[in-house]
C-alpha cells in the first residue's frame, strides 16, 4: 500500500461524507477514519461506525484502545469490512482518551503496544501501523523516543506515523497540543536514519503540496490534517505529482455535480443536508465565491427540508460572484 500521501484521521472531520468528498479531488491519497474504539466496536452498532463506500478505498481504519485481545478482535471486524490499514491511536492526549487508558499516554508502556501490535498482526493480514508522537510530558528525549520505536517495531510494526511534536498529557487542551509544543521535524529525521529499514511518515504543520513534496526528499510519505479539510481542493494536483496517476482532475464545479448522486442517495436515507455539506465548505478556498459558497451552505443546508438544490444554488451564486 503506497502511504506517499495521507490525511490524518481527525474526530469529527474525517467520517464517511468526508471521505466520499475528499476521493472525489483524489483518487490516490490514503484516507484514514476518525478514530474508533474497541469498546464501540465490540458493543455497538458496527455497521454504523465500520460501514464505507466502495469508493473511500484506499481506507485505514483507526483504533483506539489498549486491550491485545480486543484490538485483535476488532482488527479480525475490521478486515472483514474490507479495510486496507489498521492503525492504533498513540498520539491522543486528550483526558477522556487517557481514562480510557489508550491514544498518547501508551507511549509510556511500549511493551504493551508492542503487544497489541502483535495481537493484531496475528489475527490478520492487513498491515499494522501506529501513529504517535516524538514524545509525552517529561519522557521527551530522543532515547525514549527510539526505545519507543526499537520495542514497538519487534511487536511488528513497520510503518510509524510520526507527529513531529510532543504532547503535555495535563495542562494542555487536544487543540493547544496541536499547535504549543514545537515542532521537530529533526527528530523524526533521526528516527529515519537510525531506522532505514522502517516506513516513516511524517505528520504535522504540513500546509500544501510543496512542504509535502520537501518532506519526501527525507521522509518515506506525508501525514496532511487540517490544511487538506479546510482547503481540500488543494488535493487535486496529488495523483499527478506523487503516484504519477495523470488522469484529468475534476474541477471544483464538476466536483459538485459529482457528489449529487451520493447527495441524493444519502437524503433518501435520512441523512440531513448539512451533515454533509458541512465537508465542503472549504472547497473553494481562496477563490473569489469562496465567501458566497460558505455564506449560502451556512444558511440554506441546515434547514430541515433542504435538499440537492441547495448545493446548485450555492455552486450559482459562487459561478456568479467568481466572474462579477
Amino acid at each position: 500500500m503506497q502511504r506517499i500521501l495521507s490525511i490524518a484521521p481527525m474526530l469529527d472531520w474525517t467520517d464517511r461524507h468526508f471521505r466520499y468528498f475528499a476521493r472525489l479531488i483524489s483518487r490516490r491519497v490514503l484516507l484514514y477514519t476518525e478514530m474508533v474504539t474497541t469498546g464501540a466496536i465490540l458493543h455497538g452498532n458496527r455497521d454504523h461506525l465500520l460501514k464505507f463506500h466502495s469508493d473511500e478505498k484506499p481506507l485505514a481504519l483507526q483504533l483506539g484502545g489498549s486491550s491485545p485481545s480486543d484490538l485483535a478482535e476488532c482488527a479480525r471486524i475490521a478486515e472483514g469490512y474490507g479495510f486496507n490499514e489498521i492503525n492504533l491511536n498513540v498520539g491522543c492526549p486528550s483526558d477522556r482518551v487517557q481514562n480510557g487508558r489508550f491514544g498518547a499516554c501508551l507511549m509510556a508502556e511500549p511493551e504493551l503496544v508492542s503487544e497489541c501490535v502483535a495481537a493484531m498482526a496475528d489475527a490478520v493480514s492487513l498491515p499494522i501501523t501506529i501513529k504517535t508522537r516524538i514524545g509525552i510530558d517529561e519522557k521527551d528525549s530522543y532515547e525514549d523516543l527510539a526505545h519507543f520505536v526499537d520495542t514497538v517495531s519487534s511487536g511488528g510494526c513497520h510503518t510509524f506515523i510520526i507527529h513531529a511534536r510532543k504532547a503535555w498529557l495535563k495542562g494542555l487542551s487536544p487543540k493547544e497540543n496541536r499547535e504549543i509544543p514545537p515542532l521537530r521535524y529533526d527528530v523524526v529525521d533521526r528516527i529515519k536514519k537510525d531506522y532505514p529499514a522502517l516506513e516513516i511518515i511524517l505528520n504535522g504543520g504540513v500546509v500544501d503540496l510543496n512542504q509535502a513534496e520537501q518532506h519526501l526528499k527525507r521522509f518515506d510519505g506525508v501525514m496532511m490534517g487540517r490544511a487538506a479539510y479546510h482547503q481540500p481542493y488543494l488535493l487535486a494536483e496529488a495523483d499527478r505529482r506523487f503516484f504519477g496517476d495523470n488522469r484529468p482532475v475534476l474541477s471544483r464545479h464538476q466536483v459538485v455535480e459529482a457528489l449529487f448522486p451520493y447527495l441524493e442517495t444519502e437524503l433518501a436515507r435520512g441523512v440531513r443536508l448539512h451533515t454533509i455539506t458541512r465537508h465542503v465548505l472549504g472547497l473553494y478556498h481562496g477563490m473569489p465565491g469562496g465567501r458566497a459558497w460558505r455564506r449560502y451552505l451556512g444558511e440554506h443546508a441546515v434547514k430541515p427540508s433542504a435538499g440537492v438544490d441547495v448545493l446548485v444554488n450555492a455552486a450559482r451564486y459562487c459561478e456568479e460572484s467568481m466572474h462579477v
